[in-house]
């Protein structure tokens, strides 16, 4: 267990909750220059991001998913890499691979993957072979060619997307894969006061690019990274998080509940929720917002399921609904 922080420096250089959680609101706004009325959803975004994990987008075209992942690439200082995938894309196309150079050597050229956030746009439309080339990046934070290893940048984040409703000439993503994404967001519509701010800045500005403003570089967001892994995790919060995703496997209708991994994307996101709101310890409720992005996902449901109805979303909800949550245990300083 990590020694709880309430806003006294951890050292090391790393930031205190108050700072961190103030660099983080800083990143946030900076966002919403571009993404507007979406705060809920950028701080599930910045959750996967903080917590060196990766976030698929899942919702229909036209909702900002890439604009979200570029601004979020300016807003902290990194590069940022775009990747359309289609049918005919070759796994050396995302990775890299080795190149003979005008003077006879072989020599490795990395791929688009190798930046600080990386964009996987329509990941579904890839072949499965291009998608597994994206398992080690993803888990390893690394490239393995011709029996060398290339590390990736750090910090780096995969964000991928990928249509809710548009199935033809889709691949569906294994279970193994959609285990690695920390969250899984939905972006959804913008309310109607929102849509119409959109299109009067729209015009107003005359261009469609938005001018989203740096607010930190990739040091910085490696030591936001830092700053939640000295967030305090109570036992009890814990033995909450574990009895939740136990009782994913136990549900009727379950035909894969979710996994180890997902107990300790939860305890990670839930710390990265607590530290954007200013907190230097967990309590249930961060549990219980982030249990369905977190867990959903990873649950495969029975044949019969589907057919009445029922989705992933809704096993979680009603786990929550079951298990018992602890009282909020505040450390103390």
């Amino acid at each position: 267990m990590t020694t709880p922080t309430t806003g006294a420096s951890p050292g090391d250089g790393v930031p205190t909750t108050t700072e961190a959680a103030q660099l983080a609101g800083a990143v946030l706004d900076a966002v919403e220059h571009a993404v507007v009325g979406k705060r809920d959803v950028l701080e599930l975004v910045l959750a996967g991001i903080l917590t060196r994990g990766h976030v698929l987008l899942e919702d229909l075209p036209g909702v900002a998913k890439t604009l979200l992942a570029r601004s979020f690439a300016t807003a902290t200082g990194g590069t940022f890499r775009r990747v359309q995938f289609t049918p005919d894309l070759l796994p050396g196309d995302v990775t890299g691979g080795p190149v003979l150079t005008a003077d006879g050597r072989v020599v490795f050229q990395p791929g688009p993957v190798f930046a600080n956030l990386v964009l996987a746009d329509e990941i579904n439309r890839a072949p499965p072979k291009v998608q597994s080339a994206l398992l080690e990046a993803m888990q390893e934070g690394q490239v393995s060619a011709d029996g060398e290893t290339h590390p990736l940048p750090r910090p780096f984040t995969l964000l991928a997307t990928q249509n809710a409703v548009d199935f033809e000439g889709t691949y569906p993503l294994p279970e193994a894969q959609l285990d690695r994404f920390r969250l899984r967001v939905a972006m959804g519509y913008p309310a109607d006061v929102d849509e119409r701010a959109l299109v009067t800045a729209r015009l107003e500005r005359g261009r469609d690019e938005v001018d989203v403003p740096v607010v930190t570089d990739p040091a910085g967001l490696l030591a936001l990274q830092e700053a939640v892994e000295h967030v305090h995790v109570d036992a009890s919060v814990t033995d909450y998080v574990v009895s939740l995703v136990r009782a994913t496997r136990e549900e009727h209708g379950v035909e894969v509940g979710a996994s180890p991994r997902g107990s300790l994307g939860l305890v990670l996101a839930a710390r990265a929720r607590a530290l954007l709101a200013g907190r230097g310890y967990v309590v249930p409720d961060d549990v219980v917002d982030l249990a369905v992005p977190t867990l959903a996902h990873r649950i495969v449901l029975r044949p019969d399921q589907w057919v009445r109805g029922v989705r992933p979303a809704t096993v979680v909800e009603a786990v929550l609904a079951k298990v018992p949550a602890p009282p909020a245990v505040r450390p103390t300083p």
